[in-house]
């Protein structure tokens, strides 16, 4: 008779719908992490790179996401998983070649499944015209009409207890005919125990046992003395057991790659049938064996004959025998609501600043100069920084999430725009805080598409030109002097600085007799409304340009800037701080306030003599080792003095912008360096220009965050940059 698969349904209380609706969002949330590896695993075989376990990797995650939207009957879901996963197992059976063609469908495959599972989180629906599209079209590949997987019909269970039910043995033959000689003949009996993690994994004892039967003739014998009485009953633990007698001509590693994606969650045990073989021993003649004196008591000494192996790794594929390792794979994880995450790093905050105050207190009181009470300051201060460092850690997390994301958005924008674009990424494993991975989303998404909109040429034009007809958009992360440093670059036409300029003249953006350097009309990209697109389209047009990605940037405390080579292609490099919520910083004063200039904006400091300071207009300039570059008086920039500050008594910053350009600024003294804990000005009071954030000294008073790139920006702009090159060549 046909295996029948039996399903319990439990009683719906309110605590049991409350339950389901917790497992339903873990689902989603394990969506999440199936689909990345879902996309990471076919660009990789896009890119010729993928090997038999990036296959069966895609292969499991797919698998494993229709296995849990069926058992929360998301029937669309099941649908398309089903046919997609039908035609990676033909890929990774070696029966479908995965061809270029098959890999674009299987990537447009992985973004429809995406959309799916999101529909299915917030309870919509899909496009049914492109989801029955793109499954006519797997199924083509394959060979098979594309059909929903049959599911048996779930009869009604009324509770009873134990003995009421009348439990016997469960034999189930599959009806296949043959005397027991034969069945003796060849074959193996196995024992065949699945762990309840292996149901949340979303596999089928029924599935299982079913293609094990296409192997030979099957009998099955269901253990259940394990089983509790009903009230005892854990619906998703795992009771059941089978024995097995499979009479087949197939070799062992056949009968084991049926268990090949459940052999970590199950016990299975497979021996020939008729015993266990013994290996071969040799003649003792054949024996090589030299004389070594060794005192041996016989009651320590056991002979043990040799145990069926246990969950033997062995495949097709690769037919030796893996040893026992220790498990050497991910950490443990576990998921932490992000609520609780923001207040611990605010307590380490206050922590920070506590110490700062216990600093101050002490050195009011001329406690400092104690070799006892200054050793515990120091090691307070380190523990302190250490605690915080451990807790930054917990919130930073790769951008491979985001960068993969990307990836979608590339092959969207090509579709539109009839280009051949390949997106390749660069240290999609550089972490950065969470709340600026998520602030980037929206930027790098217009940004990429900017690229293959505007920066890519189409593919007869590159060809004119001399290029491949695939662009590439590069995009990259890396951690650098401090920062966390994006880029995103094609190898497209560059920016075309006349038309650029012409349009901006255009639009009355600036004068027509305006003397701009190359660096100057690119940052006009960056203007309100500013467009080159003359009619609109789904990716531009609309006039939200590239002032929209400034802004955000901006607002995390990040800088955006534009090198272009005209027929090379331009990059946009994003520089970010490591975090939003504590900053090393050095602390100085000038005109009488106290101001944090960002450690790592400083490159060194230096005591000017008079003769190394030029006026040059309103601003004046200084000699650092023979290169003059400009001096920025912060506080006569910032309003607080109206009185340029005496160069005979002061400090020079040496900074290096965002944008490699070498500027100095002028402060009356340094301080101190302390790690502070950033405040947003922005959400206490307002924005405040050439201001990046406040902070709370050890004293409790307020102290200033410099935005040093936008101080000097500020200040340039009062500053005839073409005098500069002929003062150095003086």
């Amino acid at each position: 008779m046909p295996f029948i698969e039996w399903r319990l349904k439990p009683q719906t209380g309110d605590n049991t719908l409350d339950t389901m609706e917790s497992i339903k969002q873990t689902f989603f949330q394990e969506c999440e992490d199936l689909l990345q590896d879902l996309e990471s695993g076919l660009i990789l075989m896009n890119d010729g790179e993928g090997d038999d376990e990036t296959i069966n990797s895609v292969f499991r995650a797919v698998h494993s996401i229709k296995g849990g939207a069926g058992a929360f009957e998301l029937t669309d879901l099941v649908k398309f998983a089903h046919i997609f996963e039908n035609t990676l197992d033909e890929i990774r059976s070696d029966r479908l070649e995965a061809t270029k063609e098959v890999l674009t469908v299987l990537l447009q495959s992985s973004d429809l499944l995406m959309d799916l599972v999101e529909a299915a989180r917030e309870g919509g629906s899909c496009n049914e015209e492109r989801s029955q599209k793109l499954m006519d079209t797997l199924a083509g590949f394959i060979g098979a009409p594309a059909e929903t997987p049959t599911e048996t019909a779930m009869p009604d269970f009324e509770p009873q207890s134990m003995d009421d039910m009348g439990f016997q043995p469960l034999v189930m033959d599959f009806g296949f005919d043959g005397d027991g000689d034969d069945q003796q003949a060849a074959g193996f009996s196995i024992h065949f125990t699945p762990t309840a993690k292996m149901y949340a994994h979303g596999n089928e004892t029924a599935r299982l046992l079913a293609t094990l039967a296409s192997l030979g003739d099957m009998k099955t014998t269901c253990e259940h003395a394990d089983l509790p009485d009903f009230d005892d009953l854990e619906p998703e633990g795992s009771y059941l057991s089978w024995d097995i007698e499979l009479t087949t001509e197939n070799e062992e590693e056949d009968v084991r790659e049926n268990f090949e994606f459940v052999e970590d969650d199950c016990e299975l045990i497979i021996t020939p049938l008729g015993g266990i073989s013994l290996p071969e021993l040799p003649v003792l003649e054949d024996l090589e064996i030299e004389p070594t004196p060794v005192a041996i008591e016989p009651e320590t000494l056991e002979v043990k004959a040799p145990e069926p192996e246990v969950k033997k790794t062995e495949t097709k594929k690769n037919t030796e025998t893996k040893t026992a390792k220790p498990n050497t794979g991910a950490p443990a994880t576990i998921r932490i609501n992000l609520e609780r995450v923001d207040r611990l790093i605010n307590l380490v905050g206050e922590l920070v600043i506590n110490q700062a105050m216990l600093t101050e207190c002490v050195v009011d009181a001329g406690l400092s100069q104690d070799p006892s009470v200054s050793s515990g300051l120091d090691e307070f201060k380190q523990l302190t920084r250490d605690i915080q460092e451990s807790v930054m850690a917990i919130r930073a997390q790769p951008v491979q999430p985001l960068f993969q994301r990307m990836s979608r958005i590339v092959r969207k924008a090509a579709s539109a725009t009839e280009k051949s674009v390949k997106l390749v990424l660069e240290g999609e494993f550089t972490e950065v805080d969470k709340t600026i991975v998520e602030k980037l989303a929206d930027p790098l998404t217009h940004m990429i598409r900017n690229a293959v909109d505007h920066g890519i040429e189409s593919p007869e034009k590159r060809v004119e030109n001399g290029k491949p007809e695939e662009g590439i958009v590069t995009l990259s992360a890396a951690h650098r002097s401090g920062k966390i440093i994006i880029e995103v670059s094609d190898d497209g036409a560059g920016v075309n600085r006349e038309r650029v300029k012409q349009i901006a003249i255009d639009k009355n953006l600036i004068q027509e007799d305006a003397n701009l350097s190359d660096s100057d009309i690119d940052n006009l990209l960056f203007m309100p409304g500013f467009s080159t697109v003359e009619t609109i389209s789904t990716l531009s047009g609309r006039g939200v340009g590239m002032d929209v990605v400034k802004r955000a940037i901006q607002s995390i405390g990040g800088r955006v800037v534009i090198s272009s080579t005209p027929g090379k292609g331009s990059t946009f490099t994003i520089s970010l701080p490591l975090t939003l919520a504590i900053l090393d910083g050095m602390l100085v004063t000038t005109a009488g306030q106290t101001l944090v200039v960002p450690l790592t904006s400083i490159v060194e400091t230096l005591i000017p003599s008079p003769e190394d300071i030029h006026p040059m207009g309103s601003n004046s300039v200084i000699n650092i080792r023979g290169t003059f570059v400009p001096l920025v008086d912060v506080g006569h920039e910032l309003g607080f003095t109206q009185e340029p500050t005496d160069t005979n008594n002061c400090v020079v910053l040496s900074i290096m912008t965002d944008d490699g350009v070498q500027s100095a600024v002028l402060v009356d003294t340094i301080q101190d360096q302390r790690q502070v804990v950033i405040k947003s000005l922005e959400t206490n009071y307002g924005h405040v220009p050439c201001i990046a954030a406040a902070t709370i000294l050890g004293d409790g008073r307020i102290a200033l965050i410099l935005d040093v790139d936008h101080l000097i920006e500020q200040a340039g702009q009062r500053t005839p940059s073409p005098e500069l090159p002929q003062i150095a060549a003086e």
